[in-house]
């Protein structure tokens, strides 16, 4: 399978870190690395474990990772290890927050919406 987010991290349009950031987020697994780093530096084997993966797909995904800036690795004797770098994060926040003038939604509201709106064009 081809893991679209790496590949698109090697195209021109990708050279914006926020955009290496959120591409590297948008893959379910490489958000769970993530929090389990949240708690501690971590060995690429440890990683690896709670996956059913091969070790090779995780480091793929640890590469991605690294290349957005969200994790930093280093080789202690012969292990590799990782670290989060929440610095990196930092960008992504600030944009998202830019978003937050608007008023939340009131999800009971558009289901109530959406049930009006179906029940309206049922025959």
């Amino acid at each position: 399978m081809v893991d679209l987010a790496h590949a698109a991290l090697n195209t021109p349009a990708m050279t914006n870190p926020l955009d290496q950031v959120f591409a590297a987020l948008a893959d379910p697994t490489r958000r769970a690395i993530l929090a389990m780093l949240l708690e501690d530096d971590m060995a690429v084997t440890d990683v690896a474990e709670p996956f059913a993966m091969s070790l090779a797909a995780i480091s793929k995904h640890l590469q991605i990772l690294a290349e957005a800036g969200l994790i930093a690795q280093e080789k202690r004797g012969r292990v590799k290890w990782c670290k989060l770098e929440p610095d990196a994060l930092r960008a992504a926040s600030v944009w998202m927050q830019g978003f937050g003038v608007f008023d939340p939604v009131d999800l009971d509201a558009f289901e109530r919406f959406l049930a009006d709106e179906l029940a309206d064009q049922a025959p």
